[in-house]
């Protein structure tokens, strides 16, 4: 059986640069280590604005190869605290080409791996099918030093067919950094539907498959401005929920903050072996699935 691992969530807001961020990161992820994780999870674009707010050509100047200048940082990062972590970016393929990724970091500094976001939102305030192709390596799991981890990014959290082959691949822990918020003129009236629905898709997510699930948000308010479109607030709570689906950590809505918590596969056993989930699969009737709509 495989020993427990401790998994650190970094609630954070970018600054006002990205060497600033890069900065921020840095020492976050030295605290995180500090409190026992071994892997350190940051939030969806962390060293950049939401800049998917509107459509604007200059946000694309934002872009770097992979590896590439935060990799390189987060690699840095990784190796001096001795954990592995998972650093999302705006990736730039080439000349007109652009991912929503991210790379995930040995604590040798090695790059370990690469997840594309699969799926792409087009909302008001969410524009992000101007700026991101769709991820084109598929569902994966990444086997490190501390145990084999999913990742999936922020849309991605609201398919559970993303979640069930990621778990399928063997993953012990879900992890999605996210970028996720209200728009002002909705809040009031859907705000707290709208987090709730958010959380508790995720922890289904748990229950279904038998696997831990984290999520990872960014927190503050990103304002309106010439070319920035409207202003959207970051919900913040980061939570790390149990195979049950029960919730083990939970960050605040509106504050940077680190929470930690144990990845146990002797416990990720147990709740399978009682709730066989996976064991009962019909997976000669799932053809089905493939089907956008109706026959």
């Amino acid at each position: 059986m495989a020993e427990p691992f401790t998994l650190g969530l970094i609630q954070m807001a970018p600054e006002k640069t990205v060497a600033a961020s890069l900065e921020k990161a840095t020492s976050r992820i030295a605290d995180a280590a500090r409190a026992g994780a071994n892997v350190v999870c940051l939030p969806e674009l962390f060293a950049t604005p939401y800049f998917c707010r509107t459509q604007n050509h200059d946000a694309f100047d934002l872009a770097e190869s992979l590896p590439g200048p935060t990799t390189h940082a987060m690699a840095v990062a990784a190796k001096d605290a001795g954990v592995v972590v998972v650093a999302p970016l705006f990736e730039r393929r080439g000349p007109g080409c652009y991912q929503n990724s991210l790379a995930i970091l040995g604590p040798d500094g090695e790059l370990i791996g690469v997840y594309r976001k699969m799926h792409i939102p087009h909302d008001p305030g969410f524009e992000e099918k101007f700026y991101f192709a769709p991820g084109d390596l598929g569902f994966q799991t990444f086997k490190t030093p501390f145990g084999p981890i999913g990742t999936l990014i922020c849309w991605d959290q609201w398919f559970p067919e993303a979640a069930r082959i990621t778990a399928l691949k063997g993953a012990f822990v879900l992890c999605y950094p996210t970028a996720i918020g209200w728009h002002p003129s909705e809040k009031a009236q859907y705000g707290e539907q709208q987090r709730d629905a958010w959380i508790t898709v995720q922890r289904g997510h748990a229950i279904s498959n038998g696997v831990y699930v984290a999520a990872v948000n960014r927190v503050g308010i990103e304002g309106s401005g010439p070319g920035l479109g409207d202003s959207l607030e970051f919900w913040g709570s980061s939570f790390l929920a149990g195979p049950s689906g029960q919730i083990m950590a939970q960050a605040g809505i509106a504050t940077e903050e680190i929470i930690t918590g144990v990845i146990d596969p002797q416990i990720l056993e147990n709740t399978r072996r009682h709730w066989p989930f996976l064991r009962d699969r019909r997976i000669d009737a799932y053809g089905e699935v493939s089907w956008l709509y109706g026959e």
